[in-house]
C-alpha cells in the first residue's frame, strides 16, 4: 500500500512505503531531542547547583537514572514499535517529555526533581536513536544504512545548536526559564513532527525464520554473546569519552586544549558516521563487528601509552571518534543484520539494554577506578583490554546459518 506521498520499493511482502517526511522530520526531532533533553543537562548543571544548594553527585544521579530508566523502558516500548509502528509512540514520547522538562523547571525539591528526569527516562525511550531506527529500518528496508546514517548525521549537530542556546538562555533566564523555554521548544519542534509525519502505512513484519527447533533469539548464545560485547564496548567508549580531558591535562594539556580535544573528536564521530555505509558494503557483519570494536580498544590504548605532545593526542581523540561514529550504526544494523527485522524494535531494545545501562555508569566506575589504578593512563589501558576482550566475544556472535542473516525486510 502507498500513498500520495510515499514512494514504493517492491519487498516480498508486497510494496514497502517510504513516507518522502518521515526522513526529515525524524533528522529535526533526533536534533531537537538530543539537544534539549540530553545535552542541556551538563550546561545548566552549574547554574542549578548553585541556584538550588542541590550536590552536583545528587542531581547528577537523577540525570543517570533517567538513562537507566530508558533502557528498560525500552524493551516493552519496541514490541509496540514492531506492533503498532512509530507514530503513537513517538508523538507521546515528545508530549512526556515536554512535561518532565515542566516538572524539572518547577521542581521544589530534589525528590521532584528525581521524578521529573524519571518521566524524561520514558520520553528518552520513545523518541531517541532506537524508535526512529526502528522506523527507519521498517520503512527502507534494505536501504536501511543510507536512512540510519543521514539521521545519525543530524543527530550529531545536536550538541552543536542547543549547548551555545541553552548557555544563552541560562546567563539572561535562569536555570529553571531555561528549562521551561526549552520544553516549549520541544513540543513545538517534535509533537507536530511526529504527529503528522509519521502517519504512513506500517509495512507488516517479514516473517520470522521457521520456530522449529530453534531457540528464541533473546535466548541464543549468539544474541547473549554479542549483547555482552556491546555492554564492554558501551563501558569503555563511554567511559574514554568522560575521561579524556581529565587524561589531557595529566599529560600537560591546558584546559582549552583538552576541551578542544573533545570537540574535536565529536566532528570525529561525525566524520565516522558517513565511513559507515562503505564498510557495511565491503564487509560481513562479524568481521565488521570486531574490527570496529578491535579499533576503539586499539585508540584507547594508543590514549593510555602514547605520552604526547598534546596535538598527537588530539589527533588520537579524533581517531577515536571516528571509531565511537561507526560503532552507533553498528549498534543500529545488528539486529537486522543477523535476524532480520521481523522483532527489530523488541530485539534491539533487548540488545541494547545492558548496554545504555553500562554507558549510564560507566562516567562514575571510570572515576572511581582512575584513583586506585593510579591515573587516567592505567585506566585507559584496563578500558582498551576491556574493548578488545569484546571484539574477541564478538565473533561469536554471528548467526546460527546463512539464512539467519538474510535480510528479510
Amino acid at each position: 500500500m502507498t500513498d500520495l506521498h510515499s514512494s514504493g520499493a517492491a519487498t516480498g511482502t508486497g510494496v514497502r512505503s517510504r513516507p518522502r517526511a518521515v526522513l526529515p522530520a525524524l533528522c529535526a526531532t533526533q536534533i531537537t531531542s538530543w539537544g534539549i533533553v540530553y545535552y542541556a543537562f551538563p550546561v545548566l548543571l552549574p547554574h542549578l547547583t548553585a541556584a538550588t544548594g542541590w550536590s552536583t553527585n545528587a542531581t547528577t544521579a537523577a540525570f543517570s537514572l533517567a538513562i537507566l530508566v530508558s533502557a528498560l523502558a525500552g524493551i516493552p516500548i519496541g514490541r509496540t514499535l514492531d506492533r503498532r509502528g512509530p507514530r503513537a509512540v513517538m508523538t507521546a514520547g515528545s508530549a512526556l517529555g515536554t512535561l518532565a522538562l515542566l516538572v524539572i523547571a518547577a521542581a521544589p525539591n530534589l525528590a521532584v526533581f528525581t521524578l521529573g528526569w524519571v518521566l524524561a527516562g520514558v520520553a528518552m525511550a520513545a523518541t531517541f536513536y532506537p524508535p526512529a531506527f526502528a522506523a527507519l529500518t521498517r520503512w527502507w528496508g534494505p536501504d536501511r544504512v543510507r536512512a540510519l546514517t543521514t539521521v545519525t548525521l543530524a543527530g550529531g549537530l545536536a550538541s552543536t545548536v542547543f549547548a551555545p542556546l541553552t548557555a544563552t538562555l541560562a546567563e539572561h533566564l535562569g536555570w529553571r526559564s531555561t528549562y521551561a523555554v526549552l520544553a516549549v521548544i520541544l513540543a513545538v519542534v517534535t509533537i507536530p513532527a511526529h504527529a503528522l509525519a509519521l502517519r504512513a502505512p506500517w509495512p507488516a513484519a517479514p516473517p520470522p525464520p521457521p520456530a522449529e527447533k530453534r531457540t528464541p533469539v533473546p535466548r541464543s548464545r549468539p544474541f547473549v554473546v554479542l549483547a555482552v560485547a556491546f555492554t564492554l564496548s558501551s563501558f569503555s567508549m563511554y567511559a574514554v569519552v568522560m575521561g579524556i580531558i581529565p587524561l589531557l591535562t595529566e599529560r600537560g594539556a591546558t584546559p582549552s586544549e583538552a576541551a578542544w580535544a573533545l570537540g574535536l573528536g565529536g566532528a570525529g564521530q561525525t566524520l565516522g558516521r558517513t565511513l559507515y555505509g562503505s564498510l557495511s558494503a565491503r564487509t560481513s557483519v562479524t568481521t565488521r563487528t570486531a574490527s570496529l570494536i578491535a579499533l576503539g580498544g586499539a585508540t584507547t590504548a594508543a590514549l593510555a601509552f602514547v605520552p604526547g605532545p598534546v596535538p598527537l593526542l588530539i589527533v588520537l581523540s579524533v581517531a577515536a571518534g571516528i571509531v565511537r561514529g561507526n560503532l552507533t550504526l553498528l549498534q543500529a544494523t545488528a539486529v537486522s543484520d543477523r535476524w532480520g527485522t521481523a522483532d527489530y524494535g523488541r530485539l534491539s531494545a533487548l540488545l541494547g539494554a545492558p548496554a545504555h545501562i553500562a554507558a549510564a555508569l560507566a562516567p562514575w566506575a571510570a572515576a572511581a577506578l582512575a584513583g586506585p589504578l593510579g591515573g587516567q593512563a592505567r585506566l585507559f589501558a584496563v578500558l582498551a583490554i576491556a574493548a578488545l576482550l569484546a571484539a574477541a566475544l564478538s565473533t561469536a556472535g554471528r548467526p546460527r546459518s546463512p539464512g539467519d542473516s538474510a535480510d528479510r525486510a
